[in-house]
């Protein structure tokens, strides 16, 4: 019986391996081999650390299958890079599935394509599904997977796949040096974005800010509930702080009705919200609250 059952599921991991790997492509960009996944019949997405230049990429779909391809949009805080193909194909592009139910322990996939054009695979378990996470290089993941796998060179830019064939994310070791899987929902929005303009708009306040500590006296004469907020430290010139009219030395007590007693409360609201939008922000300014209606700009 259990002979049969390490058959049924080796069949099964070589069965998802196959049907996954025709999405999966081999991508050349003249630094570090790298793996790519099939966004679309004309564009396909991998890991942007590993390509150097933005053009002269040469994807490999099979064995002697090639095709060539420029970088239409890359965004190094996700280290993802979405490469347009110079001629249709018909690989076919995955199913993306969703990371956000999937379970520590789960059996997954990474999959990768050889410089030749072969498909290669690794194997383990799911050993950390994190919640939202700003990278080293100042990027935001709605969450990021952390696989128990090994990920050799030339993984970076390929799927990792669950037991339903699904897509969870792509796989990256330029983000973290163990390797992380950077999840669907992130990689659908930056690759929508990367295609329409070429580079991701991030919005921004244009605010230095240290936090301090609110004296009781002030919080009792205005009513307060905040402990402590954020005193303006500097103003960015032009930017959209500047333009709405926040001054130096202003305390922020609140943005969107969200308290900001730290910098990282303001850039949870900051990841949520659109270049463009209006967000509203509450003030101590000259012993008296204020309200400040600040439209959000963007930083690439």
């Amino acid at each position: 019986m259990t002979g049969k059952i390490w058959a049924e599921l080796a069949n099964e991991l070589a069965e998802t391996a196959a049907v996954v790997g025709k999405s999966v492509v081999a991508v050349h960009g003249r630094r570090h081999p790298s793996s790519g996944i099939v966004w679309s019949s004309d564009s396909i997405v991998t890991a942007s650390h590993a390509l150097r230049r933005d053009e002269d990429i040469t994807v490999v779909l099979a064995p002697a299958k090639n095709v060539s391809g420029r970088v239409a949009g890359r965004d190094a805080r996700t280290d993802l890079a979405v490469v347009r193909l110079q001629q249709s194909v018909d690989a076919p592009a995955p199913v993306w599935g969703d990371s956000s139910n999937r379970r520590v322990g789960e059996l997954v996939l990474a999959l990768g394509r050889t410089w030749r054009g072969n498909v290669v695979a690794s194997s383990g378990v799911l050993s950390g599904v994190m919640g939202a996470w700003r990278t080293w290089r100042g990027g935001e993941l709605e969450q990021f997977i952390r696989p128990d796998l090994v990920m050799y060179p030339g993984f970076s830019g390929g799927p990792l796949v669950n037991a339903q064939g699904e897509v969870l994310g792509l796989n990256t070791a330029g983000l973290h040096q163990s390797g992380i899987t950077v999840p669907a929902a992130t990689v659908a929005r930056v690759v929508t974005e990367l295609l329409e303009r070429g580079s991701i708009a991030r919005p921004y306040l244009g605010l230095a800010m240290q936090a301090v500590a609110l004296p009781e006296s002030l919080r009792a004469k205005l009513n307060l509930k905040n402990s402590a907020g954020l005193l303006i430290v500097h103003v960015e010139p032009g930017s959209p702080a500047d333009k709405a009219g926040v001054l130096l030395g202003d305390i922020l007590l609140e943005i969107e009705g969200q308290p900001a007693d730290d910098t990282d409360a303001v850039q949870a609201v900051l990841r949520k919200a659109t270049v463009g939008k209006f967000v509203e922000a509450g003030f101590i300014r000259a012993g008296a609250v204020i309200k400040v209606k600040i439209e959000l700009g963007a930083r690439g």
